[in-house]
C-alpha cells in the first residue's frame, strides 16, 4: 500500500493544500482552485491511505513556501513528481526554465518547445499544472501581456506576480 502525506498551508493568497508521496511532491493548489477536486481525485486514486502527518518533503516544501511569500525564495528545490500524459510533462518541464520574475506568452511557449501550433494544448496543460507555484505556469500570460488563464484566479496570478516584481493589469 502506498502512502500519501497531506499538509495544509495558510498563505497571504488563501489556503493552500499539498500532498507528497514519500519522495516527492504530488499536489500542491489552492483549496478554491478550479481544478482542485479533479486533481485531487486523480493523486488520490494511486494512493492507499492517507496521513496528516507531515513528511521530508512536506517540511521542505514548507520552508520553501514562507521563503517564497517573503519574496526571499527564487526557485523551488522539493522534488517533484508529474503526473499526466506525456505532452502535459513537456509543457510542465518547459515552465520550470521560466525564472522567478520572468514570464512568456502561451504563444512563447509553444515556440519554445517547437509546438507553435499548439497554443490552446499548452495553455491547457498548464491548467492542469498539480504543483501550483513550484511549477510557474503563473508566469505565463496571453501575448498581449492580458493575465488570462489561471485556475487559481486572476487576482492570485496578478499578485503572484506582483511577488516577484512584475506588475501587470487584468
Amino acid at each position: 500500500m502506498k502512502l500519501l502525506y497531506t499538509k495544509s498551508y495558510d498563505t497571504p493568497l488563501g489556503k493552500m493544500v499539498a500532498f507528497a508521496n514519500q519522495d516527492a511532491l504530488l499536489m500542491l493548489d489552492f483549496e478554491d482552485s478550479k481544478y482542485f477536486e479533479k486533481h485531487f481525485e486523480e493523486i488520490s486514486s494511486q494512493y492507499g491511505v492517507i496521513k496528516k502527518t507531515g513528511n521530508k518533503v512536506l517540511s521542505l516544501l514548507d520552508k520553501e513556501l514562507k521563503q517564497y511569500f517573503k519574496g526571499k525564495l527564487k526557485g523551488f528545490t522539493v522534488p517533484v513528481e508529474f503526473s499526466g500524459t506525456d505532452f502535459q510533462k513537456k509543457v510542465w518541464q518547459e515552465l520550470q526554465n521560466i525564472h522567478f520574475g520572468e514570464y512568456r506568452s502561451y504563444q512563447s511557449q509553444a515556440d519554445t518547445m517547437k509546438r507553435p501550433k499548439s497554443v490552446r494544448a499548452v495553455a491547457n496543460a498548464n491548467s492542469r499544472n498539480k504543483l501550483c507555484l513550484v511549477i510557474p505556469c503563473h508566469r505565463v500570460i496571453g501575448k498581449n501581456l492580458s493575465l488570462t488563464g489561471y485556475a487559481g484566479g486572476i487576482e492570485r496570478k496578478a499578485a503572484l506576480l506582483k511577488l516577484e516584481g512584475i506588475e501587470l493589469e487584468f
